[in-house]
């Protein structure tokens, strides 16, 4: 094994065969150094990169968790997007209201990366941020999405607007079948927190609230869940 290196002043950690793979393939911040089991330092994806070799304690001890299936990054921060960049884009941009687990935001952002969405408004207060957990959920999606913060998703909404974007909040008592709905392409696609739901001051800035009719005994999906299907629907229209 290769001797241990002292860990870099506010590295951040990615770790899991996937998110370290797209971390190195987009290139949009520095690695430090890649830690990985002997047996997986000679994989042709790894080429170019610093990589130490490490057994699976130490590994655990970088990553935080035993789930880092033998390889573990140390980088630089995660690039977060200006919102006017994303608004500059063509798609849609999912407008997270408050969602605050990150298995949730990061699964949110692998369907938002595979959809083509221009990218994802998460507010700096009650969001998880970039973690590790959202990285390793998300596949390594955020490597590629563009993701922006906001001090008020309310504030975000109005100048949106006010450029002629078109604002789709999901609620379970909205008054519009999303069916029924037309999608623009560049849609903002507004999603409250889990369990509670979009905000009132947050819904009263939306044009639409959409509602996802259930048949079932569940009264709701989960939220990465319903992002998907109504993210899917813009690319219908």
């Amino acid at each position: 094994m290769s001797r241990r290196r002292p860990r870099p002043d506010g590295a951040e950690v990615v770790y899991g065969r996937n998110p370290v793979r797209e971390l190195l393939a987009a290139g949009r911040r520095e690695v430090h150094e890649v830690v990985a089991l002997p047996q997986l330092a000679g994989e042709p994806w790894l080429a170019g990169a610093d990589v130490r070799t490490a057994g699976r304690d130490e590994l655990g001890r970088i990553a935080g968790t035993a789930d880092h299936q033998g390889v573990v990054a140390l980088t630089g921060a995660y690039p977060y997007a200006e919102p006017a960049e994303l608004l500059a884009r063509p798609g849609p941009v999912v407008c997270l209201d408050g969602a605050q687990d990150p298995r949730n935001l990061g699964a949110i952002a692998r369907v938002a990366e595979a959809a083509g969405a221009a990218g994802i408004v998460i507010q700096r207060r009650g969001s998880p941020g970039v973690t590790p957990v959202v990285a390793k959920a998300s596949a390594g999606a955020v490597e590629h999405l563009a993701i922006a913060r906001v001090g008020s998703m309310v504030a975000f909404l109005h100048d949106a607007r006010g450029g002629g974007r078109l604002a789709i909040g999901a609620h379970p008592d909205g008054a519009e079948d999303y069916r029924a709905l037309a999608w623009p392409r560049d849609v903002l696609l507004v999603m409250g927190a889990e369990g509670e739901g979009l905000r009132p001051r947050v819904r009263e800035s939306c044009d639409h609230l959409a509602r996802i009719p259930m048949a079932g005994r569940v009264a709701s999906l989960n939220i990465s869940v319903a992002t998907a299907l109504l993210l899917y629907e813009t690319l219908r229209t």
